[in-house]
Order: C-alpha cells, then sequence, then structure tokens
C-alpha cells in the first residue's frame, strides 16, 4: 500500500494536538461511528448529547477518545455505557494488516486477554472502556510490575493463533520500511538522508546474519511491549498482581523471536513518553535494565513456561545466561525497526512529536549497544 496522509475529510478527528480539546465535527464523526456500531440506547443519542473526550495515552500513532452515553437515556440489556474510540494515526501497515488486527483483537477478547471489541472501520475501531491508566516508563522498573509483564509476556507467547508461523516479521517490515523511505518526495530529503547517515542498508544485512546464529524461539509475540501499552486497572477482578496489569495494543503483533519482545521491552525502559516539551521524549540511557533487572524478568518468564519441568540448577544457570545474549542481540533489532518506523511517521503522522529526534536517538542507542557486546 502506497504511503498516504490521512485526509481530514477521510478522518474528522485529525489533525489534532497531544493535548488539545476535540473539535465539534470530531465529535459529530464519533457519533455517527458509535450509533452505527453500537445501536440500542446509543441510536436515541442526539449528535449533541454524546460525551466524548480525548484519553491523555494515545501512544505515538493512535489518538484516543472515550465516548459515553448521557445519564438520561437507559441502556438497553447489558450494552456498555461508555466505549473507546480509537483513531488510526497514520496507515503504516496496510490493509491487510489491519484486518488481521482486528481478527487478532477480537480473538484476544474471546480469551479474555483484552478489550472487548464493539465496531471495526477503515479509520478506526471501538473498543471496550476499561478504566485504567497506562504505566509510565519508571514503573517497569518496579520488581513486582516487572515480574507480572513477564509473565504475561510468556502466556501471550505460548497462544496459539490462526497466523503464519513464519518469522518473516521482522526482517521483511523494516525492508518495507527502507523501500518507503526511498520513495518520499524531495520535500522529504532530510529523512532519506538519515539512510545514507547511518548507513542503516549495511547495518540491517549485517543484523540479519548476526541474528541468524542467535538461537530463539519463534512464538506469538506482542512486539510492542511498552509503558503505554500496558493498562494498571483501577477495578481488577481480585487483588492479585496479576489481575492488576493487562496488555493492550496488537497492531504490530505475529509470530515472530522471542528475544525481540523481551529484548524490545527492555529498550523500552529508557524512553519517556511523558514529557511535555519538544521533541515529547526522553531518552534515559542509564535506565536500560541491568543484568540483575534483566535476569529478574527472565526468571519470572521462565517460571510461567517451565511449570511442568524442574530443570537442573546448572541447566537453569546455562539457560538464563544463554537468554541475556539472546535477548541483548534482538534489542538491536528492536533500535533499528522502531528508528525506520518514526522516520515514516514523521512523513505521515499529524500527532505533533518529534518522529526524526526519536529516529536518532533509535538509531544512536542501537550503535551504543552494539558496541557493548562481544563479539560482535
Amino acid at each position: 500500500m502506497a504511503l498516504r496522509r490521512v485526509s481530514d475529510w477521510e478522518c474528522p478527528l485529525q489533525p489534532i494536538r497531544r493535548h488539545s480539546a476535540i473539535t465539534r465535527e470530531a465529535e459529530q464523526r464519533a457519533w455517527q461511528w458509535c450509533r452505527e456500531f453500537l445501536a440500542g440506547a446509543w441510536r436515541l443519542v442526539k449528535a449533541d448529547e454524546l460525551e466524548v473526550s480525548p484519553v491523555s495515552s494515545g501512544g505515538l500513532s493512535s489518538l484516543l477518545f472515550r465516548c459515553c452515553l448521557p445519564e438520561h437515556i437507559p441502556s438497553v440489556g447489558d450494552e456498555p455505557r461508555e466505549v473507546l474510540l480509537r483513531v488510526y494515526g497514520a496507515i503504516l501497515q496496510g490493509v491487510d494488516s489491519l484486518v488481521l488486527e482486528s481478527v487478532m483483537f477480537a480473538i484476544l477478547a474471546e480469551r479474555c486477554l483484552g478489550p472487548r471489541l464493539y465496531g471495526v472501520f477503515p479509520e478506526g475501531r471501538l473498543e471496550q472502556f476499561i478504566p485504567s491508566r497506562a504505566l509510565r516508563s519508571h514503573e517497569l522498573q518496579d520488581p513486582e510490575k516487572s515480574a507480572v509483564i513477564a509473565i504475561k509476556m510468556a502466556r501471550f507467547h505460548y497462544m496459539e493463533m490462526p497466523f503464519t508461523k513464519e518469522p518473516t516479521w521482522l526482517f521483511g517490515t523494516m525492508d518495507q520500511y527502507i523501500r518507503k523511505i526511498k520513495r518520499l518526495p524531495p520535500s522529504d530529503v532530510p529523512k532519506v538522508n538519515l539512510l545514507e547517515k547511518y548507513q542503516l542498508e549495511k547495518e540491517i544485512d549485517y543484523l540479519r546474519k548476526f541474528l541468524e546464529s542467535t538461537p530463539s524461539p519463534v512464538v506469538f509475540c506482542h512486539n510492542d511491549i511498552q509503558e503505554g501499552n500496558i493498562l494498571l486497572l483501577s477495578n481488577p477482578k481480585t487483588s492479585a498482581p496479576l489481575d492488576k496489569l493487562m496488555l493492550i495494543d496488537f497492531e504490530y503483533s505475529s509470530y515472530n523471536y522471542r528475544g525481540f519482545d523481551i529484548g524490545n521491552h527492555f529498550c523500552e525502559w529508557i524512553y519517556n513518553y511523558d514529557h511535555n516539551e519538544w521533541p515529547f521524549f526522553q531518552a534515559l540511557t542509564e535506565n536500560y535494565p541491568s543484568q540483575e533487572q534483566q535476569l529478574h524478568f527472565i526468571r519470572n518468564y521462565l517460571s510461567e513456561i517451565q511449570r511442568n519441568v524442574t530443570p537442573s540448577p546448572e541447566g537453569q544457570a546455562q539457560l538464563e545466561k544463554e537468554m541475556l545474549v539472546e535477548v541483548n542481540r534482538f534489542a538491536l533489532a528492536s533500535h533499528i525497526f522502531w528508528g525506520l518506523w518514526s522516520i515514516l511517521q514523521d512523513a505521515l503522522s499529524t500527532i505533533e512529536f518529534g518522529y526524526l529526534e526519536y529516529a536518532q536517538s533509535r538509531f544512536q542507542g542501537y550503535f551504543k549497544l552494539k558496541e557493548s557486546l562481544a563479539p560482535f
């Protein structure tokens, strides 16, 4: 699918500043979607009665809005009184990927592993609104939360999903991003020049060969477990730590190498996206997890997949050592992947964010990590 900017007539919720109020035109479109896909009491709501408000954290590629029925309109049956409207900020993955994501979202909802899905349309979707807040980057360092994330990731990895099991997503998507960057118009020359500045095609070829020699199981990966995609629930089913967190946003999920999912998560410890001044992120390299923190995560991950296996102490120590190598090598791919993604977002997205600055930060993170890994 050719790169394009999402036009205002296709999606009048765009453009929007990170902290701006919703426009009247946007409220009208939100009302139309809710009326069409939710029916019941939602069809009785007048356009000027629907309560629509921006949700503070929509990530770097989506916009989120909470839509609520007014108090004077009673519900019909067990229909929701509030929903989450997600509007895609830019289309990078193509129509086929959006269809797959919708199927995946529905499957995970049926398995009680994600929010319910109420409606899907080209510009976005309607989801269950779950009272919660996204984690903040510093909370990824909390030992209890890190253990829960590790266990939830392990459970995610060992689900059976009706998608191709070939691990082509990682390098296939990076190759696709490279081609799209090269096709950007002349006005976007600075973006194209980043490919040459960091010799990214050469690095990707080198990385491809390097990771071919790094054993890593192919599992069903989330591929984007960062703080904004982890909800801290306001009303969990129980007080158990595992019930307090929920993974969301599955648009990049696919069968992929385990090492990428874990290494990518470790990279996200560095980035704070709650920064309120340009470029709207901070790269705190000192927050990359220490070996002790990595082992804490890995041991909790392994505890979930080793329920019926009791390896010897020597075997366990060797497995942990191998996983440390695996995830840190695949963390290199995380930096390149999201750096390329961010170059394209700079050309596509109307979300206010320093995408080019972020891309360069990720590429610099790649070379810093590369230097620390030996041998390479």
